[in-house]
């Protein structure tokens, strides 16, 4: 899981990652979005850059229990080595003397040297050693021997660093982190460390100095909460949470203000151990007055609710304890006063948002009793203000867009039609499919689409949007992809991945028959992925270097890719890439290579003939092209960035002959005419000479870019308002089917929706 409080640009803390993933029964807030049906859901991957682009993004200890080592010490002060090959411990300067002694020393010597430090932040190399210094600092039997100086020094405990504790601590947390890293080489800790610790934690918290609220007390006390996470006893310590719940006000000082920072990481890993190994949960359970004390923190700090702030990040884990069944009804009128005292928006949503999220994950089925059933309704006008119309086949709902950023995503989305429809063909909407419109929601960054997207669409959110086609069988059914910007480009704009989530809408409604579920029934990931991951490349001319780099491996063969799926391999991020990056290479293989056997399986995905498919796939092509797609990897794919996509095998409209009649709007009866463009509003109007007795004309535009109508007028001019049949998909692919027209000249046109140009138009008359 995805830490909660993640910051982004504007500093929002972020509801956990595994949001909701399905509906229980009888809840209304857990009920599918309006215009929405049996969900076809595909998430999209993160992306790197909301990761490391913000210095102050952490991801959660759910995600790793790795020990958090210190704030970074000064960039003057990192660690340097002497002419002599001394370690020197540089995060003071000149200040600090070497760490050879600490290093190498045992015993009293060894503490000797630690104390001997003039200041804490000398330790901060120790947390960067590695090989054989590592295991010669941190074996067991050094820590144990710190840990006892560390109990018998706080037995004198002044509420200040005079003693170096501070020094003793740190070489813990050091140890603690170095070894959860390199346990290999460092080796085991055991139950004498264990004793050690606990020993020495015991004796600091029984200091009535302690509990001192000074800087010079929190210097010492924030590293020793942090030390209540590097050795896993939440639970033993639980009492000391309470005082620090119990006893913050945001007058506290700068470095007691860190302790309860702090405290966040310690309840983030004692919720996700499993099992209860840090005994947490059996604290509360001794002692549920936590919760109530917990509660207090954040009503009694509520005018501190700021986005970025300490009541925010750590009260939101109080819906954490929502997972324990025995204390349920005890966190109920807790939380419900606390979701309900403040807004859903602005700087008290992250405590808002994130405690609803955990009625939601951990007591489903239970809305009404912390009254947000309507949650989602309530802050959709808010969150989403911004409305925008593209066209017939595409609408916007977004939290802050510009005009010129709605006008430069619909013309994206709308010319990505026409590129889509060059690469696969064009053979019209599967038969069925009325998911004629597609909605994007665009929130303003991660933060906000993770803090929100889940109470209004009911999805996960630990991921970076979601495609949800919903049942395109159903009339009415709202097919929407639910995004955020990519702010971390800002000032460039973008929605992340939008053009490979509008891909999935495509590939859905031209080649993949029925809902998504229909088609998981054999494995189809290789496709959906990969082509969307093609066409969002290839659109935007960009280089897929991340794919390119993969080939160079050769880690699969082609037919073991046909076998892809969502969540194959044990590692996700191996998975992602397998999806993604070989997912591109499978799919431009085959494009390239083998089309007409891409236009077979693609036949059998229309039919919803999965098995077929398949056959196709892991029978009649089976290995017969791993050794092909192995040399492509090493030839193409080295030395010419795995080649172009090539246009799809020509259809109808391509293959007809050109008109020849000399006005250019007139048709023969089997022809077709490239190059037509007309302006946004304007038309590029036709006709053509019928005999008596045709039983059928079929009229079909393709390629371009723009958006290109097609209307049919019958015995007069075809207009937007004056028509008999029209074909209005998003870009230029239109086809028009006419049963038993009239005999002699018949009118249509081309109506532009938005600027078109380059749109093939053919005529075929039966």
């Amino acid at each position: 899981m995805l830490g909660a409080a993640v910051v982004m640009t504007l500093g929002l803390f972020a509801p956990q990652s595994q949001a909701f993933a399905g509906a229980a029964a009888g809840d209304p807030a857990q009920a599918a979005a309006p215009g929405t049906t049996a969900s076809r859901a595909i998430p999209v991957p993160k992306s790197p850059h909301a990761i490391s682009a913000n210095p102050r993004f952490r991801l959660s200890s759910q995600d790793t229990d790795e020990e958090t080592g210190p704030r970074p010490a000064p960039a003057t002060a990192a660690a340097k080595t002497s002419k002599s090959g001394k370690l020197l411990a540089g995060a003071a300067g000149d200040a600090c003397s070497d760490l050879s002694g600490v290093i190498n020393n045992t015993g009293t010597a060894l503490v000797t040297a630690l104390k001997t430090l003039p200041q804490i932040t000398c330790t901060y190399p120790l947390f960067g050693l590695t090989g054989q210094d590592a295991r010669n600092t941190f074996r067991e039997d050094k820590m144990v021997t710190v840990a006892n100086a560390l109990r018998d020094a706080s037995a004198a405990y002044n509420g200040t660093n005079g003693n170096q504790i501070g020094q003793l601590v740190l070489f813990l947390r050091a140890g603690y982190y170095v070894q959860d890293n390199n346990a290999a080489t460092v080796g085991d800790y055991g139950t004498a460390l264990d004793g050690a610790a606990k020993g020495a934690l015991d004796a600091f918290f029984a200091a009535p100095r302690s509990k001192d609220v000074t800087d010079a007390n929190g210097a010492i006390l924030n590293e020793v909460v942090t030390l209540i996470d590097s050795t896993q006893t939440a639970g033993r310590y639980a009492s000391v949470l309470k005082w620090l719940l119990g006893s913050y006000v945001s007058s506290w000082p700068g470095q007691m203000n860190l302790s309860m920072q702090h405290v966040e990481w310690v309840v983030d890993n004692a919720f996700a151990a499993k099992d209860d190994g840090r005994g947490f949960r059996a604290a509360l359970k001794a002692d549920p007055t936590i919760l109530d004390t917990w509660a207090g923190f954040i009503t009694r700090n509520g005018a501190s609710l700021n986005r970025d702030d300490v009541v925010s990040n750590v009260g939101r884990f109080l819906g954490h304890a929502l997972d324990v069944p025995e204390l349920k009804e005890r966190l109920r009128p807790l939380l419900k006063d606390i979701i309900n005292r403040y807004p859903n928006v602005g700087p008290t949503a992250p405590i808002t948002m994130n405690l609803g999220w955990a009625t939601r994950q951990f007591d489903r089925g239970n809305c009404a009793a912390y009254a947000i059933c309507d949650l989602g309704d309530r802050v959709l006008p808010l969150v989403l203000p911004t409305q925008h119309v593209c066209n017939d086949g595409i609408k916007i709902r977004a939290q802050d867009m510009s005009p010129d950023q709605l006008a430069t995503t619909c013309t994206s989305l709308i010319n990505q039609d026409a590129y889509f429809h060059r690469i696969i063909g064009d053979k019209g909407a599967i038969a069925g499919d009325v998911n004629t419109n597609l909605e994007v929601v665009a929130f303003d960054d991660y933060t906000q689409y993770a803090l929100y997207a889940w109470a209004i669409y009911n999805i996960d959110v630990d991921n970076g949007g979601m495609y949800e086609e919903g049942n395109p069988a159903v009339p009415g059914n709202q097919a929407r992809f639910i995004a955020h910007e990519a702010s971390w480009i800002r000032p460039t704009f973008e929605i992340w991945n939008l053009n490979h989530e509008y891909t999935h809408y495509l590939d859905g409604r031209y080649n993949m028959y029925g809902d998504f579920e229909a088609g998981m029934v054999t494995p189809t990931i290789w496709w959906v992925e990969g082509i969307a991951e093609n066409i969002s490349y290839g659109y935007k001319g960009e280089r897929n270097a991340d794919a390119i780099a993969e080939a160079a491996k050769n880690t699969y063969k082609l037919s073991d890719l046909f076998d892809t799926v969502y969540g194959q391999e044990a590692d996700p991020e191996v998975n992602s890439n397998r999806v993604y990056r070989w997912g591109w290479l499978a799919v431009r293989y085959m494009l390239q290579k083998h089309p007409s056997d891409v236009q077979a399986v693609l036949g059998k995905y229309r039919a919803g003939d999965w098995t077929g498919a398949r056959t196709l796939l892991k029978q009649t092509i089976g290995t017969r092209y791993d050794a092909d797609f192995a040399t492509w990897l090493a030839t193409d794919c080295a030395t010419n960035d795995c080649g172009t996509l090539p246009d799809a095998p020509a259809g109808p409209s391509e293959t007809a002959p050109l008109c020849t009649a000399a006005d250019t709007r007139q048709f023969d009866q089997n022809c077709r005419r490239d190059g037509l463009a007309a302006t946004t509003g304007n038309y590029s109007y036709h006709f053509v000479y019928l005999p008596a007795g045709v039983k059928q004309l079929t009229l079909t535009a393709t390629g371009g870019t723009g958006n290109a109508d097609l209307y049919y007028g019958g015995a007069t001019w075809a207009t937007t308002s004056a028509y008999q049949a029209k074909s209005t998909n998003a870009g230029n692919g239109e086809t028009l089917t006419i049963d038993n027209p009239p005999a002699g000249w018949v009118f249509f046109s081309l109506a532009a929706a938005q600027d078109f140009s380059g749109v093939s138009l053919s005529t075929q008359v039966k």
